[in-house]
Formats: C-alpha cells, structure tokens, sequence
C-alpha cells in the first residue's frame, strides 16, 4: 500500500468528505436521532481497512465531530463523546482488519466490526444518556438495544452489501 503521509491525509479527508455527503441521503430516519442512510458508514470503514487502525480511528472520530457540528443534537455533555466522537470513532475499529493484500473477507470483518462497535457505543449512550425516553416500566438496556437496532442493524447489513461491491475497486485505485 502506498502510504505517505500526504496521501493518506488526502484520502482521509475525501472519505470524510464522501461520508458527510453521504449522511444527508437518509433511506429511514428514527423520531428521536438515528438513520438509515445511503452509506455513510462506507467510506470511512474503507479508510479504517486500507490504512489501519490508528488512522481509521483519527478519521472516524474527526468525520463524528464534524457529525455534530453539522446538527448533532446533545441532551447532555456525555452525548458529545458517546454519540458522536466515539460513536462515530468506532468504525475505526475496521482498521484491525488491515492487510497489505487485497482480502475481501478481511474487508468484509471489518465492515461488521466498525458497524458493530458503533452500534454498541449508542446502546450505552441509549442507556447512560437517552434512558430517560425509555418507556415507564421498561428496561433501559432493552429499550436501547431495541430502539438503536432498528436503524443500525439495516445500515450495518446495508454497509457490509456495499463494501462487498466496491472493496476491490478501491483497493485497486488506491494502490496505483
């Protein structure tokens, strides 16, 4: 993989670019935040595959701090981090599945993984911030397992679909 700094800094900032775009095309949106969408997630996963964790995770939690500056929504300061810095920063988990070799099943992990954690970081936002909105009675852990999987259990799958179609492509490209 060519992996100079300038370039790197480049594609970071293309996929951040793409993933922000990307995020306005909502297929589903929830009453009280969360969405399906276009593919948002794509671009940054990629980044976190091709260039590895450490960068995967600076990009994923830079495109999540641009996720709030462009219209997050924060009941409590806790929100910031959860929902968005390390919401968003965990699809740089894909990262671990990075391979200096074209592996489409490697891609694929890291797809779900990324997905996954992301997924985990807003059921204990659900819980430790948005608990309140749970129903009388009902249990907190469930109520946001429910309610985040909803939309985030179709964007993984939605994700991982798009991945599979476009990872060799992109791996080819980047590695001109």
């Amino acid at each position: 993989m060519k992996n100079n700094s300038t370039r790197k800094m480049v594609m970071a900032g293309l996929m951040i670019a793409l993933s922000t775009v990307l995020s306005y095309v909502k297929v589903f949106r929830m009453p009280q935040g969360g969405s399906i969408t276009a593919g948002a997630m794509v671009p940054i996963i990629l980044f976190a595959i091709l260039y590895g964790l450490k960068d995967g995770f600076f990009a994923a939690c830079i495109y999540g701090v641009i996720q709030f500056m462009l219209g997050g929504f924060v009941l409590h300061p806790a929100s910031i981090i959860l929902d968005y810095v390390l919401g968003y920063g965990m699809m740089g988990l894909a990262g671990i599945f990075h391979t200096e070799t074209k592996d489409l099943k490697r891609a694929l992990l890291g797809g779900l993984v990324g997905g996954f954690m992301r997924f985990v970081m807003l059921v204990l936002s659900g819980v430790i911030v948005w608990g309140s909105y749970a129903p009388e009675g009902m249990n907190v852990w469930r109520y946001s397992i429910g309610y985040n999987a909803t939309y985030m259990i179709p964007e993984i799958i939605l994700t991982v679909v798009l991945i599979a179609i476009v990872y060799n492509k992109v791996f080819d490209t980047v590695n001109k």
